[in-house]
C-alpha cells in the first residue's frame, strides 16, 4: 500500500473509534494485531471492550491534527475531546468536559492495522474533568 493509502487507513480507523463502531475498528486491524495504551496491551479480544467502556464513559472523540507516513508506519497527532458522561470502572461521573494531546503509532500490514501504540495525558484528562489521579 502507499503512503497515502495507508493514511486513508487511520482516518478510517478515527472515524470508526469517533462513531463506536466496534465492528467496523475489527475490520480494520489484523486478526493477530497487537495494541498498545495507557491502560495495557493485547489482542483486540481484550482492547475492544476497553475502547467501548472509555466510549461510554467519556463520549471521546480525536481530531486528526496530522499524519506522517513512510513505508508501513503511519503516526498521528491528535486532540483529544470528551466528557464525563458515564462512570468509567466504577468511577463517579462528573459532566465536566477535557480536551488533551494524543498520539499513536500504527504498523500496517496487508492493507490492515497490525500493531498500534497510543500514548496520551490521562492525567490532564482526569484532572479537567475533576477526576481522580488514582
Amino acid at each position: 500500500m502507499s503512503a497515502e493509502d495507508n493514511k486513508t487507513l487511520i482516518r478510517d480507523y478515527v472515524a470508526a473509534f469517533n462513531r463506536g463502531d466496534t465492528a467496523q475498528l475489527r475490520r480494520l486491524f489484523c486478526g493477530d494485531a497487537l495494541i498498545w495504551g495507557v491502560l495495557g496491551w493485547g489482542d483486540l479480544d481484550k482492547v475492544v471492550p476497553i475502547w467501548q467502556d472509555l466510549h461510554d464513559a467519556y463520549a471521546i472523540e480525536l481530531q486528526i491534527e496530522s499524519l506522517i507516513a513512510e513505508n508501513d508506519v503511519v503516526a498521528a497527532l491528535y486532540t483529544e475531546r470528551g466528557k464525563s458522561v458515564g462512570s468509567f470502572r466504577g468511577g463517579p461521573v462528573t459532566g465536566q468536559s477535557y480536551e488533551l494531546v494524543a498520539m499513536e503509532w500504527f504498523r500496517i500490514k496487508d492493507g490492515r492495522i497490525h500493531r498500534r501504540w497510543g500514548a496520551r495525558d490521562s492525567a490532564t484528562q482526569l484532572r479537567q474533568m475533576g477526576l481522580p489521579l488514582a
